[in-house]
């Protein structure tokens, strides 16, 4: 224990004096903390009630979700949300709710996790509730195939952690298969197609008997319903069902044990109605009721660090986090894009900020992801930024854009002057995870375009 107290005032002497400087959001203290200490997170006090949010798409946009709920609620909450979702990031939010005794002074806490961090965190830190948004092909280098990280989180969940899972989801449905869990789902919304085809779907063998699967419905990927005709096996059946959505009024209808509930749609896009869903079916699953759960939806929103709309002038300028090197994600992106209506003028950042650094990004990833979406007759040009931006034109053309609507160019500066304010209705910024500034830079030269056309 002696080696316990030493780390754990040593990292909040270093949190106090990070404050003095005006800076937060960084993991140094919980970095120091597990340095002197390695077990450090399994000794410090924790809140009453854990949450855990895990996944390879939309952990971050769900956790803060969570935080909004609870803080409209009035609760006072541990949470990551200016930190790192790693081993260190955990153990300095962890200190920054404890006393100089080591004691947790919240009652419930909300904890970004990341999927490959499972060996360094739940050893020492069991979530009570683990909610699991997806998992998907990620980057090559880091996440290899989805089932690679299903096998680790499945290996290091602690038994005691009610799961939270996706039921359209094959891959993460199917992890810690002992634990006691939940699913959340969406059905066949009105005008979905029956199946759409991705470049990417990694999931089509059965795990039971290897048959080829049945895709009963495919929204995207390997997200749908599925079932074997040989064994038997199939999509689990949901307990919160999403079965129809009224765009004209924004509302969720979710079926749940036989009743229904209404929540405000939080936003159009399929993969944050997903998200909002996992938020509405671990608020449940925990108890709280769905009219408490509905009032608090009324005033939500999507962090602006991943979905940023506004008008200028009467025009849609959306800035949306595309996370690069993630083919899915972007995919997920461009599809949205091609589903607005209007003539559209779309910007790309999508280089990765610390490959650029060391020049040796793997491009590989263009290939998996469907720039065909982009090829789209109501999209009039599609501007790509930063040092691969011939990369994304040339993935483009192959994509059958013609080449008349592409316009690459290298520097960041020059990206908004490109832009055809005057052609499009709408325009689309997607930038990668850590281009959020640069993203910001650009979308406000752009605006400020926009504001002297329409003078």
């Amino acid at each position: 224990m002696f080696r316990f107290y030493i780390a754990l005032w040593a990292a909040k002497f270093s949190q106090f004096m990070l404050r003095l400087l005006g800076r937060k959001g960084t993991y140094f203290a919980g970095k120091l903390a597990i340095k002197l200490c390695p077990d450090f997170i399994g000794r410090i006090g924790r809140p009453k009630t854990l949450i855990g949010v895990t996944g390879t798409n939309g952990k971050t946009t769900v956790s803060n979700m969570l935080n909004d709920v609870f803080a409209s609620w009035g609760i006072e909450l541990m949470n990551n949300r200016y930190g790192s979702n790693i081993n260190a990031g955990v153990a300095s939010a962890l200190i920054e709710s404890a006393g100089i005794s080591g004691k947790c002074k919240k009652d419930i806490g909300v904890l970004e996790i990341d999927e490959r961090s499972a060996r360094l965190i739940y050893p020492y830190l069991k979530p009570d509730y683990l909610l699991i948004t997806n998992l998907f092909r990620d980057s090559m280098r880091r996440n290899a195939h989805p089932e690679y990280i299903a096998d680790i989180l499945s290996k290091y969940i602690p038994k005691e952690s009610k799961l939270i899972l996706n039921a359209d989801d094959l891959i993460s449905s199917s992890v810690a298969p002992g634990n006691d869990r939940c699913y959340f789902g969406i059905s066949r919304l009105d005008n979905e197609p029956e199946a759409r085809e991705n470049i990417v779907q990694d999931v089509r063998i059965c795990p039971n008997c290897a048959e080829r699967l049945v895709f009963d419905f495919r929204r995207y990927n390997h997200i749908g319903q599925a079932h074997c005709p040989a064994c038997g096996f199939s999509s689990p059946t949901p307990d919160y069902l999403l079965e129809s959505i009224d765009f004209d009024s924004n509302i969720m209808r979710v079926k749940e044990a036989g009743a229904t509930h209404d929540y405000k749609l939080v936003a159009n896009a399929v993969y944050n109605i997903y998200n909002s869903l996992s938020v509405v079916a671990l608020l449940r699953d925990m108890g709280y009721p769905a009219e408490k759960i509905a009032s608090a939806f009324d005033s939500l929103k999507v962090v602006q660090s991943r979905f940023w709309e506004e008008e200028i002038n009467g025009e849609p300028l959306t800035v949306i986090m595309a996370k690069g090197l993630n083919a899915v994600a972007c995919t997920r992106s461009f599809d949205y894009v091609s589903s607005e209506d209007g003539k559209k003028a779309v910007v790309l950042m999508l280089d990765d900020v610390f490959d650029e650094k060391e020049s040796s990004e793997n491009i590989a990833w263009l290939y998996d992801a469907d720039f065909e979406f982009l090829n789209d007759p109501n999209i009039i040009q599609i501007v790509t930024v930063g040092v691969r931006s011939l990369d994304s034109r040339m993935r483009l053309l192959m994509a059958g854009v013609p080449e008349e609507k592409i316009v690459a160019v290298r520097s960041e500066k020059d990206a908004a002057g490109k832009v055809d304010i005057a052609g499009a209705d709408k325009i689309f910024l997607l930038y990668e995870l850590y281009r959020y500034d640069s993203a910001v830079a650009v979308r406000n030269r752009i605006a400020e375009r926009m504001k002297e056309v329409q003078a």
